[in-house]
């Protein structure tokens, strides 16, 4: 008999396929899972009251025992923003670059679990060992400081996950992609690739972030008054262009909005990002100095409703407000689904007769992309050059196209898995396949509830549909007696006969309780239950609608 191991190298999709957001990857060799990022995403309009999607990990707590670590790419809120849920579950180690560290411990600090956390800091030149995984990284260019791709080197081949990236041969921050790096990865042999595809639609090349410096000082020049921009607070980059646009135009800068002065206090900190100490001051200086002096970088580009430019949109921030002939430069496109939020804002601005500067990519200057476009996907598959390959990070046909690519640069026809949230792929012998799954979905966060929140969202659904009704009954519970006539509260169920409706409903209330009195049933849920049901089918009768019936028996 043979006893030469037969082991499993196994690829788990946990988040980020089919969507964007809320990226999760694990790598499992013999008796070790390591997990790649833990990121959220954002709830659409469906999602009443939901603050947060982030991963389903039943799995990995199934399976914590042999969780090894958690390696995090870079700090976009997809990779980091289930870090803390994550780490309440399974608390191990976290490998990540400085700037990614520093923005994970803000996160740990507002979760209190900072102190029990272990973060270990690496960087393109590090190694770390994990059971038979050799791990290393390599430099990659992204829209953030500090991003790393990552090669595990086992037995049976060696797995390469790209992170998210773009080939930027001049970024504003100097961290250049190390292509060197990547091609002698790739001669030495990718068994599989995972490489991020959010726009494997776009043909070319993604333009270079030098770009919008440029453009930036020269609309800073011509303003005529305050200059508010807005961009994503993680975009350090930017930010370092508005400070150096601000400072040749001699203008001093205000930061608004929470993430943007913790994402700055951070960069600032770790040497990522340079703002003279003169040219920082306080939102309620803004109005002190004449309006062309005066830079504001705030958040808000794609419309969330609290952020600050919505507020100063409205009118709705302390200290400051737009007026007449101030610029607003939107200095981010709209994600996907946050078109209609960024348009409301920007016709509020005009409303307020700013001049606004807005639009994806290259139509207002203001914006390039972090992530590659078709071009750069097809340089990093001809640097690597896997046998295998399975396109992440993206929506079913940015997945699809980037197969396509794949393709044409020699991946063999069928050696491209397409796979969704909870799809395994196990390699055996240097051969991939996808035969199984694993649990997986969504998981919600509403405040300081996290879960699958099914019935939750079922039951506000069912209130902003049709609204709610609840009905009020005074009774004697040891004599099993009503005291009173019910009342009938509603609230966003509103009929113009409501008056008529609730001489019916009070009547349906009565004859229930008798009934249920007849029948010897005394028990209260049970009164519960048939009232619901019976005021029910007499409401929808009479309206053709479904509010939440609530009856609340009160024991006087």
């Amino acid at each position: 008999m043979s006893t030469e191991k037969n082991n499993l190298l196994s690829i788990f999709a946990l988040g980020g396929l089919e969507e964007i957001g809320k990226n999760m990857y694990a790598i499992e060799y013999e008796n070790d899972i390591v997990i790649i990022d833990c990121g959220n995403k954002f709830p659409d309009e469906s999602l009443l009251g939901i603050d947060l999607i982030i991963p389903d990990i039943s799995y990995v707590i199934e399976n914590k025992d042999r969780v090894r670590a958690l390696i995090v790419t870079h700090g976009h809120e997809d990779h980091i923003g289930g870090v803390p849920f994550f780490l309440k579950q399974v608390n191990v180690p976290v490998y990540a670059t400085s700037f990614t560290l520093g923005l994970i411990e803000i996160k740990l600090k507002e979760h209190r679990i900072l102190r029990e956390s272990e973060l270990i800091e690496i960087n393109s030149d590090s190694e770390v060992q994990i059971g038979e995984m050799n791990i290393s990284f390599f430099k990659v260019a992204h829209s953030i400081p500090d991003c790393l791709g990552i090669v595990f080197n086992t037995p049976d081949g060696t797995i390469v996950h790209t992170g998210d990236f773009k080939f930027d041969l001049t970024p504003e921050n100097n961290e250049r992609p190390d292509i060197h790096k990547m091609a002698a990865i790739g001669n030495k042999g990718v068994l599989l690739l995972l490489s991020e595809s959010t726009n494997a639609e776009r043909p070319g090349y993604t333009p270079s972030e030098q770009m919008v410096g440029k453009n930036l000082e020269q609309i800073l020049m011509k303003a005529k008054r305050k200059v508010i921009v807005s961009t994503f607070a993680s975009n350090v980059s930017r930010i370092q262009q508005v400070v150096n646009a601000t400072k040749k135009t001699n203008r001093k800068l205000a930061l608004l909005g929470r993430s943007m002065v913790n994402v700055a206090k951070v960069a600032m900190e770790r040497g990522y990002l340079t703002i003279p100490k003169d040219m920082l001051i306080e939102p309620r200086d803004i109005n002190e100095l004449p309006p062309e002096m005066v830079t504001i970088l705030c958040t808000g580009s794609q419309g969330e409703t609290m952020a600050a430019l919505s507020r100063l949109s409205t009118g709705n921030f302390r200290d400051v407000e737009i007026l007449a002939e101030d610029t607003v430069i939107l200095a981010a496109g709209p994600i996907p689904g946050n078109e209609k939020n960024v348009t409301s804002i920007v016709d509020n601005l005009y409303k307020l007769g700013a001049h606004v500067i807005y639009g994806s990519g290259s139509s207002s200057g203001m914006h390039v992309s972090g992530h590659g476009y078709q071009e750069d996907l097809r340089l990093m598959l001809t640097l690597m050059k896997p046998k295998y390959f399975i396109p992440i990070h993206g929506e079913y046909r940015m997945l699809h196209h980037h197969r396509m690519l794949a393709e044409s640069v020699g991946v063999e026809e069928g050696n491209t898995f397409i796979l969704k949230n909870g799809d395994v792929v196990d390699i055996e012998n240097s051969i991939a396949r996808s035969t199984r799954t694993i649990p997986n979905g969504n998981t919600y966060v509403d405040g300081v509830d996290v879960g699958d929140m099914e019935f939750v969202l079922r039951d506000r659904k069912k209130i902003s549909e049709d609204g709610m009704l609840m009905i009020i009954i005074p009774m004697n519970k040891q004599e099993d007696k009503v005291l009173a006539d019910p009342e009938f509260i509603s609230r966003g169920f509103v009929d113009q006969n409501f008056s008529e409706l609730r001489k019916g409903m009070n009547r349906i209330t009565i004859e229930t309780i008798n009934e249920l009195h007849e029948a010897n049933r005394y028990s209260w849920n049970t009164m519960k239950k048939q009232l619901k049901r019976a005021i029910a089918q007499y409401v929808k009768e009479r309206t053709r609608k479904e509010p939440m019936i609530v009856p609340i028996l009160l024991d006087i």
